[in-house]
């Protein structure tokens, strides 16, 4: 894949995410995550694992990668690692937020299902042809880099 389609994917990821989070399709957390998905193991479309490089030393959140891995892996969950934090705060983050420096944990995102237009939503279909296309080459879990901007 080159750097443009990488760069096209990470952006087409992006738009997906903030029309999840406007239309209330978003589950941010990595405990909030693995409750909806222990809830609802149907109800979830993408899980997109998110760590920066000094998040790779944290091991409590490591174990939590591999368990929602195998967990998306046992029910056809297509799942992606995201680096970028930053990126994912300013994107998702709510400008009105009224928990003044609280910050929701944005290790772990699924995209749900809380309305079908989402699942007709193109950004939607890209991810997911990407998420095929990568496992086709037997890299299970994509990467992308969220850009600053």
């Amino acid at each position: 894949i080159t750097a443009l389609q990488m760069e096209t994917i990470s952006d087409t990821l992006e738009h997906l995410l903030v029309a999840a989070h406007h239309h209330n399709c978003l589950t941010a957390g990595v405990y909030e995550s693995a409750k909806f998905l222990n809830e609802n193991p149907d109800g979830a479309v993408l899980c997109v694992l998110a760590a920066d490089e000094d998040d790779e030393d944290d091991s409590a959140l490591q174990i939590h990668f591999t368990l929602l891995q195998s967990f998306c892996y046992d029910n056809y969950l297509d799942i992606l690692r995201v680096s970028g934090m930053r990126r994912l705060t300013e994107l998702l983050e709510d400008t009105n937020n009224t928990n003044g420096n609280q910050h929701r944990d944005l290790h772990c995102i699924l995209v749900t299902l809380n309305t079908i237009q989402l699942l007709h939503c193109q950004a939607l279909q890209q991810v997911a042809k990407f998420c095929e296309e990568s496992r086709s080459r037997y890299e299970w879990v994509p990467r992308l880099e969220l850009q600053d901007r």
